[in-house]
């Protein structure tokens, strides 16, 4: 069983394009659990149709302790599973601490056993490296291989190398590595040669360039991915292309994050000068 965290900047596409990878990998064949990280819970919205997923938060909240693994995950596309952390009450706790909660439960519950017979586990996580509870994944060895969604812009950019820096602080204990960049294309000059070169610098791989298309959105408002929504579509091959190279990876890296000064230098070499 391979676990897998994608990270990434908020509002980059994380959960959009780990949704739409797990429905690649479902389709084929693999079996596939998905486990929301974010207090939004909208991590598994796409699999389940739209459907709103009472959160492992809301369920132990509501029943205790007397919770069953049923309770708290649902059968999403293609025979995918899909758990949503959630979060806090409003102005109270920590976000963070519903993935260590979650995580913690799902393990009791049995989620990870080989009875299960997983191939992937995968981890949806909120923004940046932000707290103990959001590095989790990586801190304790959870999930092994991780992916960062990035774009062309600075702060996208900014963020992918403070996530690296994470990786680096987590990678001896806990034995994570970086397995690339999936750069989810935001029409920024030069991007596919600025994430290229970035990913290099990284001494990691740009795994796949994930060109920007409408249909995306008209799938999400139809509340499922593309390859649900319309499989023949070239963006749902490039879904597919994403997860065959995922499946396939065996580029998996320590990375080197860059200091400020040379990031800054990377996106004006490749945007503002260009």
């Amino acid at each position: 069983m391979r676990k897998v965290a994608i990270y990434g900047k908020g509002g980059i596409g994380k959960s959009t394009t780990t949704q739409n990878t797990v429905a690649g990998l479902a389709e084929m064949g693999k079996k596939v659990m998905v486990v929301g990280c974010d207090p939004k819970a909208d991590s598994t919205r796409l699999l389940l149709g739209g459907l709103a997923q009472r959160t492992v938060l809301d369920t132990l909240r509501e029943e205790g302790e007397d919770v069953e693994l049923d309770d708290v995950r649902k059968l999403g596309f293609s025979g995918t599973l899909c758990t949503e952390s959630g979060g806090p009450e409003p102005g109270v706790g920590c976000a963070g601490r519903g993935i260590i909660t979650s995580i913690n439960l799902l393990e009791q519950l049995g989620a990870y056993a080989e009875s299960e017979e997983l191939d992937y586990v995968f981890y949806d996580v909120l923004g940046d490296v932000v707290c103990g509870g959001f590095a989790m994944p990586i801190r304790e060895g959870k999930a092994q291989e991780i992916y960062i969604v990035v774009s062309g812009e600075m702060m996208a950019m900014y963020a992918a190398n403070n996530i690296c820096k994470g990786i680096v602080k987590f990678a001896e204990a806990g034995g994570v590595r970086l397995g690339g960049l999936i750069c989810n294309s935001r029409k920024v000059d030069n991007e596919l040669e600025m994430i290229t070169a970035f990913a290099k610098r990284l001494g990691t791989q740009m795994i796949h360039f994930v060109p920007r298309d409408n249909m995306v959105q008209r799938a999400e408002i139809n509340r499922k991915t593309v390859i649900d929504f319309d499989p023949k579509h070239t963006q749902a091959d490039e879904y597919r292309t994403l997860a065959r190279k995922i499946d396939g990876n065996e580029m998996k890296v320590i990375p080197n994050p860059l200091p400020i000064d040379d990031l800054e230098k990377l996106l004006i070499e490749y945007g503002i000068a260009a």
